[in-house]
């Protein structure tokens, strides 16, 4: 029977991050392929098949082809245990992928060949930086045209300021793309073809160890001039500066066609760390400590329609998690009994009865629980370090069409608001509901679930953007509210501001000093 350290030295939990159209579902599902954990991957283009990604599970997710919330998915590989957590690529979803990024210990950043480094994609990249987590880089769609793989590597170093460790490098490219110089393992990848022939042994000089054709090739001698060049001028491999996160190991491939999937993943097994310590209220909790402890980081309403369940999304930091076990919400001191747990494939889902310590769980929630909670058996309750918060840019103010669907009304909103993508207020004096959100997307995905998922159709009128202000004080003047300040309350029935622009947000402070405002996002630092 394997020790509880055992357990967690074999697990990896990783995101997936990128910018749209990089290829991350596809990533993704041929990962799955090589776990065992799906027959057939449905690429993501492939919309008239009726065939759709795995991990793109929500309705309006296959409509458009764009993932938008984050699935998470489990399989076992070579002795590990894989949490892949898939997260949105488009822009308006950052908080929940920043979100995420605090629930895993190592993350993949996948890079489009013909584009480059994208604006998602160092947003991303800095919460990682901030963060300290591992990256590795996945260069993807090798076999098409694209820019030079040295101008990639240049990019990657200038723009995101990490050193870069290529583990294999591309022959040709595009249409001439014929494989890749596998520096790692010592050998050469062909692109196209059989299986007995797909690795090609080089000698200690680092040349083709048997006569082939690709000698002749001048896209070999080309290459063999580039590994030169790397070798002679290049960063050099340290594991230390991997985990620090300081170097990331780069792989070229094409996730589509499965090349060079399977030798970047047994690579990222041997490298990316096994769960790490957390910080607490009260210091560092070890993932092997005896008693169990985790946060939720996610949660997500209705992933089966049928049932109008709610699914909170749990990282175990440490301990063994078994079904039944009684635990502390450290945010009320309450006990929960943990009886309805789940494990996921994309909307697959298995009952857990045991899981350790950097695996994902899901708990189904009849509202006792928040984003950001921390969950633990100890007597002593602490809380694990903040989840950021954004602080919502745009607004709309939304009603119920049909009036004598209030009920209805009342009950989408609510859950879906606890899910943390859009956020709630109410004016003072007329009480009409107000929707804050990151980005425009995200009032589309909720217009959709309300109608898809709860029979309700809204009124959505744009009020533009504001900058939000929390006030510190529990009672505020009401006066003070103004077309250009409107005063609200959250959904904690706190107080705050939407100011119309930074001058309103300036005048506002001059004439009233005595009201302390805040950011949150300033506080998630």
């Amino acid at each position: 029977m394997n020790t509880l350290n055992d357990e967690v030295q074999s697990r990896r939990t990783f995101a997936i991050i990128s910018h749209p159209d990089a290829g991350k579902t596809t990533l993704t599902e041929k990962l799955l392929l090589f776990g065992g954990a799906i027959r057939d991957a449905g690429t993501v283009k492939a919309r008239k098949t009726g065939k759709y990604a795995t991990s793109d599970w929500m309705e309006i997710e296959k409509q458009r082809g764009i993932s938008v919330t984050s699935s998470v998915m489990q399989f076992d590989y070579d002795d590990f245990r894989v949490n892949i957590l898939d997260t949105p690529g488009h822009q308006d979803f950052s908080e929940d992928t920043y979100r995420t990024l605090m629930a895993v210990d190592s993350a993949v950043m996948i890079v489009d060949s013909a584009k480059g480094i994208e604006d998602q994609t160092i947003k991303l990249f800095k919460v990682c930086r901030m963060r300290g987590i591992p990256i590795f880089t996945f260069i993807n769609k090798m076999d098409r045209q694209g820019k030079m793989p040295l101008e990639l590597l240049a990019e990657l170093e200038e723009v995101l300021g990490i050193e870069t460790y290529p583990m294999n490098w591309p022959i040709g490219m595009g249409k001439e793309f014929v494989g890749v110089y596998d520096r790692f393992n010592n050998r050469i990848e062909q692109f196209k073809s059989d299986e007995k022939d797909r690795y090609l042994p080089l000698n200690d000089e680092g040349e083709l160890a048997v006569d082939h054709a690709l000698k002749d090739s001048p896209l070999y001698e080309q290459t063999l001039e580039e590994i030169m060049l790397l070798s002679e001028a290049g960063n050099q491999f340290s594991e230390e500066n991997i985990l620090a996160g300081t170097l990331s190991p780069v792989f070229f491939g094409s996730a589509l066609t499965t090349f060079g999937v399977q030798t970047f993943l047994d690579a990222y097994l041997q490298f990316a760390p096994a769960p790490q310590p957390r910080n607490t209220t009260v210091g560092e909790i070890q993932p092997i400590n005896e008693d169990f402890s985790g946060f939720i980081f996610k949660i997500q309403a209705n992933m089966n329609p049928k049932h109008r369940d709610r699914i909170a999304f749990l990282r175990i930091c440490s301990g063994k998690f078994e079904r039944g076990m009684s635990v502390f919400l450290s945010r009320t001191g309450k006990p929960i009994n943990l009886s309805s747990s789940t494990q996921f494939l994309a909307d697959d889902r298995n009952t857990v009865n045991e899981a350790v310590g950097g695996d994902i769980i899901g708990l189904y929630d009849t509202g006792n629980y928040q984003i950001g909670d921390t969950i633990t058996t100890s007597k002593e309750l602490y809380q694990f370090d903040r989840l950021p918060q954004f602080t919502p840019e745009l607004f709309m103010r939304v009603t119920a069409k049909n009036v004598m669907k209030q009920k209805h009304f009342h009950k989408g909103i609510n859950q879906l608001v606890q899910e943390g993508a859009i956020q709630l207020f109410k004016t003072i004096r007329m009480e009409e509901y107000l929707l804050g959100a990151v980005g425009q997307l995200q009032f589309e995905v909720f217009e959709h679930r309300m109608r898809n998922e709860y029979n309700v159709e809204v009124i959505m009128e744009r009020m533009g953007s504001k900058i939000t202000r929390w006030a510190e004080d529990e009672k505020i003047d009401e006066n003070l509210h103004s077309t250009r300040s409107i005063l609200v309350k959250d959904r904690y029935d706190k107080y705050a501001f939407l100011f119309e622009n930074d001058f309103a947000l300036r005048w506002f402070q001059d004439k009233n000093p005595d009201v302390k405002l805040y950011n949150p996002m300033d506080m998630s630092e």
